[in-house]
């Protein structure tokens, strides 16, 4: 059977691609360093016989015995919290790690999907955004460590389709939510929920206009797929298109956990983007693939997700880093 390498396996969106490649019949080598991840999120993977997990970072080396078919590459931070208080590892794993990656995948002549982000549009001046725009995006700022490696990923992947042949394909992820995402990292969703939960008043950054448009996890894990199975080495934004104020998804929030809490307001960071929007042309053509999840079920699935953590996953260090994160 296939055999695919993922890397930030232990992470929201890697430990759903593992579930996703074991059901079609691979075996999957799961590979994170935990510096974000959660090995909570790989526990029901654990003993089957189909999966196998590494401990290591992809920053410094990458060695897989035996031959492979495919690799993911999610390891990377993937929250403004995180920027903060990783800067420099968040830049190597998506230049070092992604250079690691590639050479792996030219070793064993395998297929390689890396992850890149919305986040390559920066502060969009095009709206909605389509593959081809490049991006207004500040390289010296806050978000610069995240944004910058991100497009430095990519045209080092480009670089070894176009140098060396070898197989590449380049997902642009939108906002992404679903069970496993951790608490108050700094994401939207999660500090809503998780403010919510505790009894807290829900923090809007900003006057609340900016816009952001959710995909649930499900989607975003079969366009993924589909665009490692097909011929195209462009990049393909993955996301939902149905764009949505902060405001208006307060209110979301508000309804669907019933908090009595207010909605209180933060001035917005520095180079937050003030509108976020995939043009999903290309996957619709390409992949045959939109999403099918509606946000108000996908957003009772997550909810109920974060209803069954254990008390003490509410108050962990992320809780304290978030309130540090506000006053930034």
């Amino acid at each position: 059977m296939p055999r695919v390498l993922i890397t930030g396996a232990a992470g929201f969106l890697g430990s759903h691609l593992c579930d996703r490649f074991i059901a079609e019949g691979m075996d999957v080598l799961g590979m994170d360093n935990l510096i974000t991840g959660n090995m909570a999120n790989l526990e029901h993977l654990m003993g089957n016989s189909k999966f196998t997990f590494f401990n290591n970072d992809v920053s410094n080396f990458v060695h897989v015995p035996g031959e492979l078919d495919y690799i993911l590459h999610f390891a990377s931070p993937a929250s403004p919290i995180d920027y903060l208080k990783i800067p420099i590892q968040t830049l190597k794993v998506s230049s070092l790690g992604t250079h690691n990656l590639l050479g792996l995948a030219l070793n064993k002549k395998a297929r390689i999907l890396v992850a890149s982000t919305s986040e390559v549009y920066g502060d969009p001046l095009v709206h909605p955004q389509t593959e081809e725009y490049w991006g207004n995006v500040n390289p010296v700022g806050p978000r610069g460590v995240y944004d910058e490696a991100k497009r430095f990923m990519e045209a080092m992947t480009m670089a070894y389709h176009t140098y060396h042949g070898l197989e590449t394909r380049i997902v642009r992820i939108f906002n992404t939510y679903g069970p496993r995402m951790r608490l108050n990292d700094g994401r939207v969703l999660p500090a809503f929920i998780g403010q919510a939960l505790r009894g807290e008043d829900l923090t809007i950054f900003g006057d609340g206009s900016q816009t952001r448009s959710f995909c649930y996890v499900d989607d975003l894990i079969e366009g993924i797929y589909r665009l490692l199975m097909v011929d195209y080495t462009k990049p393909v934004n993955i996301g939902n298109p149905h764009e949505i104020s902060i405001s208006e998804f307060a209110e979301e929030i508000i309804k669907l956990t019933g908090t009595t809490q207010k909605v209180v307001y933060q001035p917005l960071p520095v180079n937050d983007p003030m509108q976020r929007q995939p043009d999903i042309s290309k996957a619709k053509e390409i992949l045959d693939w939109e999403p099918k999840v509606i946000r108000a079920e996908g957003l009772e699935k997550t909810y109920e997700w974060f209803k069954k953590l254990p008390g003490d996953r509410l108050y962990r260090k992320e809780h304290r880093d978030f309130e540090a994160y506000k006053r930034n």
